[in-house]
């Protein structure tokens, strides 16, 4: 996906905010919308289905915790990330963003080359709907991400979500070799209590029940899936 193509919506009631950071990352190629609040937001991002929305938290009209909550419950906005970005750090703020639907949280000041590799940490995860990609078959696995299902051969396998979604990243792309960083970035996001090893068990964990032979270890980089 092109960086011109995607649309980041800003969301702040402080205008320095919404002119320094709409111009950072209007330079780096994205196409920028602003809202000064909730309810703006909420209109705007029904209009314009943007792939990321920046919100402030501490906002007139609806703040952000409860614009965010009315947010996750658009359909068309199911696969919008969502980070807020806000002055407070307290870990009640930060736990109430998550609770209402957030992907992650940045802290107010941020120097911009900060932010830009934040947000497109965060675009990497965006994944873009499709009616034709809600099911993958590779070779005899069929992986229905919709559902939540994998069946190998004629038996379905049950997976918890985190296999689940370890299994559905690595074969998205077959042969392709995933970096560890990506793995924990993309499966595992703000969960900061994951480390290197929770990767090799899950790994473990996936080639006892689908087979040692699909999942290759790089040494030193990361997985890949092998058809």
């Amino acid at each position: 996906m092109k960086k011109k193509n995607i649309k980041i919506l800003l969301v702040d009631d402080e205008p320095d905010i919404l002119e320094i950071v709409g111009y950072n990352l209007t330079a780096e190629g994205y196409q920028v919308l602003t809202a000064e609040n909730g309810l703006e937001a909420i209109a705007m991002a029904k209009k314009e289905t943007p792939h990321l929305i920046i919100l402030d938290v501490m906002m007139p009209e609806m703040d952000g915790i409860e614009a965010c909550e009315k947010l996750r419950n658009i359909p068309e906005l199911s696969e919008t990330i969502i980070t807020f970005f806000t002055a407070r750090g307290e870990d009640y703020s930060q736990v109430a963003g998550f609770e209402a639907g957030a992907d992650d949280y940045i802290t107010k000041p941020v120097k911009p080359k900060v932010l830009i590799s934040k947000v497109k940490a965060l675009l990497r995860r965006f994944k873009e709907p499709s009616g034709d990609d809600t099911s993958v078959k590779l070779g005899n696995l069929v992986i229905n991400r919709e559902e939540y299902r994998v069946v190998l051969g004629k038996k379905e396998i049950a997976l918890p979500r985190k296999e689940f979604e370890l299994l559905a990243l690595l074969a998205s792309k077959p042969g392709k070799v995933f970096k560890r960083e990506d793995i924990l970035d993309r499966v595992w996001g703000n969960e900061v209590v994951v480390g290197g090893r929770t990767i090799d068990v899950h790994i473990r964990k996936l080639r006892e029940k689908l087979g040692d032979e699909k999942f290759k270890t790089v040494k030193g980089v990361g997985y890949k899936f092998v058809v």
